[in-house]
């Protein structure tokens, strides 16, 4: 199908149907209605039917989606269809913690090697991910034909591991440091604020309370 364009909001939402409808007993719910996935989501119906409607043309009145073609859909639409390796620079608590993460291939993305400058961690292997030397990532990202970089490097070393990751081959960077890169135009970065998550939670959480306490 010829896709629409698409809101980040409604982007973020995509994972959220994608991880209930593989919750469901398979084989059990073989249709099921944008109204269904919203009320057990506790999403506005209306919008859901609308975020399904911009990737899949599956849906049918009073029938609503074949359960696993919308699966196959949203995967598709995603990405998650096809899967992508990636490299991790900087073997640190945050990087040991995202090896050690097993549901990276639901996603369609395979970590096949981490890379880090400390010569005690060179060789080892961590959740089953050979450490390798930094020096040896283009070689890597060459021969394996990797685009996809994720950095949990210190912020002072943020820069210019990027940049050596550019110089790799690497076109799309997931970005776990607070450092703002720099990068050129046909670079991809997903930056994962980790203080804006927490401040906006801290925020919310003290609206949540105001409003009890109003309330009460």
């Amino acid at each position: 199908m010829l896709y629409k364009s698409i809101s980040t909001q409604a982007l973020r939402r995509l994972p959220i149907y994608l991880n209930y409808l593989k919750s469901l007993p398979k084989d059990k719910v073989v249709n099921i209605s944008a109204t269904t996935i919203a009320e057990a989501l506790k999403l506005n119906d209306v919008q859901v039917r609308k975020d399904l409607a911009l990737i899949s043309t599956g849906g049918r009145p009073k029938i609503g989606y074949i359960t696993r073609n919308l699966i196959a859909d949203i995967e598709k639409y995603l990405g998650f269809d096809n899967a992508d390796s990636a490299i991790l620079v900087g073997v640190g608590d945050l990087g040991r913690a995202l090896l050690s993460y097993d549901g990276f291939s639901k996603y369609g993305l395979t970590i096949v090697a981490a890379f880090d400058s400390d010569e005690a961690m060179i060789g080892s292997t961590i959740f089953g991910k050979k450490v390798l030397a930094a020096d040896k990532l283009k070689d890597l990202c060459n021969r394996m034909k990797v685009r996809i970089g994720i950095l949990t490097v210190p912020p002072t070393e943020a820069q210019i591991t990027c940049n050596s990751m550019i110089e790799s081959g690497i076109l799309a960077i997931w970005n776990f440091t607070p450092v703002p890169l720099t990068v050129p135009d046909h670079i991809l970065i997903q930056n994962e604020d980790m203080a804006f998550s927490l401040a906006k939670l801290s925020k919310d959480l003290t609206e949540s309370m105001r409003k009890n306490h109003c309330n009460t």
